[in-house]
């Protein structure tokens, strides 16, 4: 990781900083969120820092205590009243918008790559086609949201297909660390997300678009507003 080019680390550093934003407006600029969002980024850079997650033999591998926390918390929103009112309140809009930030996301890992710290699998030249929702994602909301053109089953069978495009890269990182049950990548294993900045697509990025999913879908299938969809 030495060698990989400080533009690189500081065109992620943007990325998440921008996802955080639009996450930010599309909860109705609230403070509460972006505190315990920012906490929860400041801790992993700290946490990653110290080299904690590069121990790979470490039982149960150290990737849990970054993957866990986030997946708890969105399964917690999932089932709780309060949790459901915070989800059913997000901007949908905003949230649809929020996908384009996988485009430069797939650059990113497109040069991790070809500086050899993941393997091909997670890039658009190997198996992962998450990149489509966010070339995709301004369309769905031009003709979503702005000129009204797609009804809400559309909306809603877009943001199934691109939950699953996500969650086929998350699957493939995940049997890509090198750890005992790893799949793919051996020559070249996900080895980037273990240190900082990079840290911050599995434990901040991934949930964030994950979470925007998952309340998008709650929204379409229990719609509040009947006037703002079609």
């Amino acid at each position: 990781m030495e060698a990989l080019p400080l533009h690189i680390s500081l065109a992620f550093v943007i990325i998440t900083v921008l996802t955080v934003f639009v996450f930010y407006k599309a909860a109705g600029q609230s403070r509460i969120t972006l505190f315990v969002i920012l906490s929860w980024l400041i801790l992993q850079m700290l946490v990653s820092y110290t080299g904690f997650y590069t121990n790979t033999e470490a039982i149960p591998p150290r990737s849990i205590f970054f993957l866990a926390p986030p997946l708890l918390c969105i399964f917690i929103l999932s089932i709780t009243p309060s949790g459901k009112s915070f989800l059913s309140q997000l901007d949908i809009k905003t949230l649809t918008l929020l996908h384009s930030i996988r485009i430069p996301v797939e650059l990113v890992l497109f040069w991790l790559f070809s500086y050899k710290v993941i393997p091909e699998v997670m890039t658009f030249e190997g198996r992962n086609l998450d990149i489509l929702s966010g070339l995709s994602g301004p369309f769905i909301y031009y003709f979503g949201f702005v000129r009204q053109q797609l009804n809400r089953t559309v909306l809603l069978v877009w943001n199934i297909l691109c939950l699953v495009l996500l969650l086929n890269v998350v699957i493939h990182a995940i049997l890509s660390f090198p750890y005992p049950f790893q799949q793919f990548g051996f020559d070249q294993p996900n080895i980037a997300v273990l240190h900082f900045p990079f840290v911050w697509l599995p434990s901040c990025v991934v949930p964030l678009v994950l979470l925007s999913h998952i309340a998008s879908i709650r929204q379409l299938l229990y719609p509040i507003n009947s006037s703002t969809l079609t």
